[in-house]
């Protein structure tokens, strides 16, 4: 193995692939290191018997960042776009209730009762104040509009795109837009709308809902192709010290378990934060203390395929939110066929299912079986599926979604702080800024953009 390479990127999901791929752009030298053997993290596709199946993400919303990847990535032909206005279901009382897509259809319908609806409404002409401390998303939902719309609006959602627990999850380090808008407007929805004034300036619509013709895999396919050889996949970084002339030195293991040392002018941690932890350990105790502190939610994906005719009508719209007062222990279930095409053959249909979650950790305990048992049970009841699929695929992500939980952004700051302190050592990953696919991309891109600065600064 080369042992000349100018940075290290440390990790193979979508970060550390997109940080690599920019740094190649920026002409910086870079070699990528990926414990398991393949990259891409989370982001799999499968075939199983005419099924396209994902192990992670299903889908990712189009954001400059991420649609300019694509664009250099010559992936713009492959891109399938989601019809905008599919609906969106929560389970309610065991019927699935379309949820409107605008604040005034859902003021106008009747999902909500008119008390909650009346706060939504009303929100605009009052003016609160947020507490001093760090306050959970749930604690705010239920200070600005009431129980119900925490329920069966927010917790779902919550779920859905944290696998996280409203009462632990932070509002400022989750969603800090909503923070920032009743600490300036005094209102969220005057906040929402001054900002998306802003946006219409600017021009920019929602950003799409995407994925690929062969799946989401097709994007760190393509990133890992186009660096070449400089992917190392199945070997692992062991720890990482700085050799007197300041370089670092980074021992890895590859799949025999032989040992080889690298060495290089910076170093860019893009694994998941508990891994980060383990690597930097020799290097400093207290940041690695200050990385296992990240929480991590787990989450089974559970995706299976059926023919038509096992469903009463087969499932048409983005999917349905399942509240945890359902008594379901699914979270979701995502309508894969009816978002992209090619998912099935003709006469069937795809879904996929996600349980677990930070408020039913226990589910890994149970086998495979146990869990596809429950996962059928929960589509059959929710979406009048009747028999076994004709093929399914699951997989448990243990360490799946960082929690954002309170005290999140302290973690954050912590981090960064360390970047500043220990010249050459950098950061990427989604418990920094989000979790979405076109958020690790866009951070990423900024962190390999920092390593440049940083490499131009020495001379290198």
């Amino acid at each position: 193995m080369d042992d000349s390479k100018k940075v290290v990127v440390i990790g193979g999901g979508i970060s550390g692939l997109s940080c690599a791929y920019r740094l190649r752009q920026l002409g910086v030298s870079v070699i990528l290191l990926e414990a398991s053997d393949r990259a891409g993290g989370l982001m799999g596709t499968i075939e199983k018997d005419g099924f396209l199946f994902e192990s992670g993400p299903q889908s990712f919303q189009a954001i400059p960042a991420l649609t300019q990847l694509i664009r250099e990535l010559k992936l713009e032909s492959d891109l399938r776009q989601a019809n905008p206005r599919a609906p969106r279901y929560v389970l309610r009382h065991g019927r699935m209730q379309k949820i409107a897509m605008s604040p005034q259809a859902l003021l106008a319908g009747s999902f909500l009762s008119p008390k909650s609806r009346w706060k939504l409404a009303s929100e605009a002409f009052r003016r609160t104040n947020p507490p001093g401390e760090e306050e959970s998303i749930a604690n705010f939902v239920r200070r600005k509009f009431g129980h119900e719309i925490l329920e069966y609006l927010v917790s779902p959602f919550v779920s859905g795109v944290y696998a996280g627990d409203p009462e632990k999850l932070s509002l400022k380090a989750a969603f800090p837009s909503l923070d920032e808008w009743e600490r300036e407007y005094g209102s969220i929805v005057r906040g929402a709308m001054k900002s998306r004034k802003k946006a219409e300036r600017a021009q920019s619509g929602p950003p799409s809902l995407c994925s690929f013709r062969r799946g989401i895999t097709t994007l760190p396919n393509a990133l890992a192709a186009s660096l070449n050889d400089s992917v190392k996949t199945g070997v692992s970084a062991v720890d990482v010290s700085r050799a007197a002339d300041g370089e670092y030195e980074i021992r890895c293991e590859n799949s025999g378990q032989n040992a080889v040392t690298i060495r290089a002018n910076a170093v860019v941690l893009a694994a998941p934060a508990y891994v980060a932890s383990h690597i930097l350990r020799a290097l400093d105790g207290a940041l690695a203390n200050t990385l296992s502190g990240v929480a991590y939610a787990s989450v089974v994906v559970y995706a299976a395929g059926y023919y038509d005719k096992q469903a009463v009508m087969p499932p048409d719209g983005f999917g349905v939110l399942i509240p945890r007062s359902e008594k379901h222990r699914t979270l979701g279930i995502v309508w894969n066929s009816s978002l992209f095409p090619g998912r099935a053959r003709e006469g069937r249909f795809t879904i996929t299912s996600f349980l677990g979650g930070a408020t039913d950790t226990a589910i890994l305990e149970e086998s495979d079986g146990e869990i596809a048992a429950v996962a059928e049970k929960d589509s059959a009841t929710i979406l009048g599926l009747s028999g076994s699929p004709v093929a399914a695929a699951l997989w448990r992500h243990p360490k799946a979604l960082p929690q954002y939980n309170l005290g999140h952004g302290h973690i954050v700051e912590r981090i960064r702080d360390a970047e500043h302190a220990i010249p050459g050592l950098f950061f990427s990953g989604n418990y920094l800024e989000g979790p979405a696919i076109g958020k690790c991309v866009e951070s990423a891109f900024k962190t390999a953009e920092g390593v440049r600065d940083y490499l131009n600064a020495r001379g290198s």
